[in-house]
């Protein structure tokens, strides 16, 4: 998805032209193009997704600069592409290799002492008691994460005979709370902005295990002990890797409170606009202008903040497949609106779906935000609005039929008039 930084943006004074595979209602508000790719074809077409954004990116205003969210880090082919046609607002293909490379992220971090789980490219001699997770290597997410068990071991070993086997890598499994830091990285210096929780396969949203579903903002005392390990960190890495711009950092605390670093995802993440809502700053500000492009003009006024106010977000998934029709949408509109009143004016709900095709169970649906005093209630009333979401989606008629897999949205499509999403995939 797009929304986040588009939005971002927009509320900056840049002109917004915005591809992804959505195309939701808020993005299409923000943007003033916007263009839905295809997730596939039948049979495969070389302007499938990911290709089919750089035919979108080819009918955006010449010249203009251009950054990546999602999961385009596992593309860095694509961002090379792109980036022939147009300045790059982000970390160049180089970076991103190197960044997405464990054996420096693992050198990184014990140049400021700290941990790294170890990492293998076969599992040739692991045990297989779920001590070592098994993993894509173009990982988004957290999708395709299971522990490495007997049976996960024959599995992949009939997905590699049947199928060739995607390219996956084995990481010794750290318990503890999942965190990330967000560090914007200039000028070989890294600065860190905030950090927060992660939340990882919760049920509540309907989430798969070890799918990322959401985030909620650490207070100032509760993040001090962790901003200062992973403070240590950015220097190195930013050192090492020649990132620029908004930067996030997946690590897991142990029991006894040591930082373990688990990845980097060199782009804006999906837990970096809470702290627009949090903190007296902009996402797209800071990114933009870190890659040497400054702001048009200050954002506009922000919603009213509360500086006590602990933020957080969940993404809820489907429970079973759900229409997506007019009906839906205003309800979901109606109860945004009285909660986003309740936040000060920012709004509740996001990345709402366009009426169009059902969505798949498991597919994620839209965004909640929520605010309390602490964080326990933060996420007392995130739970309370996604339950609220949940039970509005249900009073919808299930589908007779899934809908059949989507095309590909012809690059020639008028922007006024965006194609139908695809199914969305957990």
């Amino acid at each position: 998805s797009a929304r986040a930084v588009a939005q971002s943006a927009a509320r900056c004074g840049w002109s917004v032209h915005a591809a992804d595979l959505f195309g939701d209602l808020d993005l299409v508000a923000a943007a003033r193009e916007t263009v839905a790719v295809g997730i596939r074809s039948d049979p495969p077409a070389p302007t499938a997704y990911p290709w089919s954004l750089r035919d979108a990116a080819a009918r955006f205003p010449a010249g203009a600069a251009w950054c990546y969210t999602g999961a385009l880090e596992n593309h860095p082919d694509l961002i090379a592409a792109i980036t022939t046609t147009r300045p790059l607002a982000g970390c160049p293909v180089d970076a991103v290799r190197r960044l997405r490379d464990l054996r420096t992220v693992a050198a990184a971090a014990a140049a400021a002492g700290l941990a790294s789980p170890e990492c293998f490219a076969s599992p040739a001699g692991l045990p297989c008691d779920g001590t070592f997770l098994v993993k894509p290597v173009a990982s988004a997410g957290g999708r395709g994460i299971r522990p490495w068990t007997s049976h996960a071991a024959v599995t992949a070993a009939d997905s590699s005979a049947a199928l060739g086997g995607p390219a996956r890598l084995w990481q010794r499994f750290v318990a503890g709370a999942p965190w990330s830091a967000t560090f914007l990285f200039q000028s070989g210096e890294a600065r860190l902005v905030g950090v927060a929780r992660q939340l990882v396969g919760a049920g509540w949203c309907r989430a798969a295990p070890f799918a990322w579903c959401g985030a909620v903002v650490a207070p100032a005392p509760l993040a001090a002990p962790l901003a200062a390990a992973v403070t240590r960190r950015g220097d190195p890495l930013a050192a090492l890797s020649g990132g620029v711009g908004l930067i996030g950092v997946d690590v897991v605390v142990d029991d006894a409170g040591r930082v373990h670093v688990i990845e980097v995802n060199p782009r804006p993440t999906a837990s970096m606009e809470l702290f627009e809502r949090a903190f007296d700053w902009s996402l797209a500000c800071a990114h933009l202008a870190a890659c040497g492009i400054p702001s048009p003009r200050p954002p506009l006024p922000r919603p009213a903040a509360d500086a006590a106010a602990v933020w957080s977000k969940a993404v809820l998934f489907a429970r079973r497949d759900v229409c997506v029709d007019e009906d839906v949408v205003a309800g979901l509109r109606q109860a945004s609106d009285g909660w986003t009143d309740a936040d000060g004016g920012w709004p509740a709900l996001a990345d709402l779906p366009r009426p169009g095709p059902p969505l798949a169970a498991g597919a994620a649906v839209l965004t909640v935000f929520a605010r309390g005093p602490a964080p326990a209630e933060s996420l007392a009333a995130l739970r309370c609005r996604v339950s609220a979401v949940e039970a509005l989606l249900e009073r919808t008629p299930e589908p007779a039929l899934r809908a059949a897999p989507p095309g590909i949205t012809p690059p020639s499509a008028a922007a006024s008039s965006v194609p139908p999403p695809p199914r969305r995939s957990a």
